[in-house]
């Protein structure tokens, strides 16, 4: 079996190319930009086959597609920071619908049987109204940056495809997902670079914040990647499913978690530049839909995610 994660070098793609690794008779393929770093996978770099693909140019993409001709295709590959999509609107919806975009037209022109999954967000909710929680696939889709549009985008282009050309593509809305090798800028992975600073001497003790009082529903990124096949594996195609844990957390909680894992005495300071124009205040899942179709049920829990987390980032700093 011939699988391609796109953005394999990524958080994700890197935990999804290790539990595919495990399994008899995958090749895997990865597709990653030029000059992209490889520090993720340098550990199973001679295990995979990487191909070097701008996804926005729909002729190298056509040209890869052709050559792998997968029977499975993980599309990871996004800008996927939020607060980026702010700066770079522009850049964000191009790489994450255009890039979309070119690799199912790669597969329909081709006439290629491959299964197809979307690594969708829950962004895509946005604004979510307390009584609509927790978030059921059939909420409306309110979306409130730049990022989350081209998720909606992305979600709908697959349904699309979908239904226009019977094309076996499965939607998955992840909630947030963390653990080892998340990028410093988001929350979790932040805060636990942050203390491993202090930790060294590199940081004063003074944790710099943004918005603490938002509600999000974390799922260790080992449990998202077994989802992400499963959705090919069981998933009906041309359904969008929630992966999410159920279970809410306050990011200060979060931050306690973390904070309660060192000795260090930390002080914590609002940065006003980590906050955004507009936050989704509360996102919390309902899986019920994708758990009875697939089986699937987070397994770590969050204080051990956290735990490996920190210890990750005091390897490094």
């Amino acid at each position: 079996m011939k699988v391609v994660i796109t953005g394999i070098a990524g958080f994700v793609g890197s935990h999804l190319a290790e539990f595919l690794l495990d399994k008899n008779n995958v090749n895997v393929f990865g597709i990653d930009r030029w000059l992209s770093r490889l520090d993720n996978i340098q550990h199973i770099k001679d295990k995979i086959k990487l191909i070097e693909c701008d996804l926005t140019d729909p002729f190298s993409t056509n040209s890869v597609i052709e050559k792998i001709r997968p029977d499975l295709i993980f599309h990871l590959a996004a800008q996927s920071f939020v607060p980026t999509s702010w700066s770079a609107p522009h850049d964000t919806l191009t790489t994450n619908i255009i890039g979309e975009l070119n690799i199912f037209e790669a597969v329909r022109k081709l006439r290629l049987k491959t299964k197809i999954q979307i690594a969708c967000s829950s962004e895509e909710y946005g604004m979510v109204y307390k009584n609509e929680v927790p978030i059921k696939e059939t909420n409306p889709l309110r979306p409130l940056s730049p990022y989350g549009v081209s998720k909606v985008a992305q979600d709908l282009l697959g349904y699309q495809y979908y239904q226009s050309y019977n094309m076996f593509i499965v939607r998955t809305r992840g909630f947030n997902h963390t653990g080892p090798r998340r990028g410093e800028n988001f929350v979790t992975s932040n805060f636990a670079k942050q203390i491993a600073l202090i930790e060294k001497g590199s940081q004063k003790p003074v944790m710099e914040v943004g918005n603490l009082n938002a509600i999000r529903d974390f799922t260790d990124v080992r449990d998202m990647v077994k989802g992400y096949w499963l959705a090919l594996e069981k998933g009906k195609p041309g359904e969008e499913y929630n992966i999410c844990s159920g279970k809410g957390i306050i990011i200060k909680e979060a931050l306690k978690i973390l904070l309660k894992l060192t000795n260090e005495k930390i002080s914590i300071k609002k940065d006003p530049r980590r906050l955004r124009p507009s936050d989704v205040e509360i996102l919390i899942g309902d899986c019920s839909k994708f758990r009875k179709q697939t089986g699937w049920k987070p397994e770590i829990p969050l204080e051990r995610t956290l735990q490996d987390l920190l210890d990750y980032w005091r390897e490094r700093v």
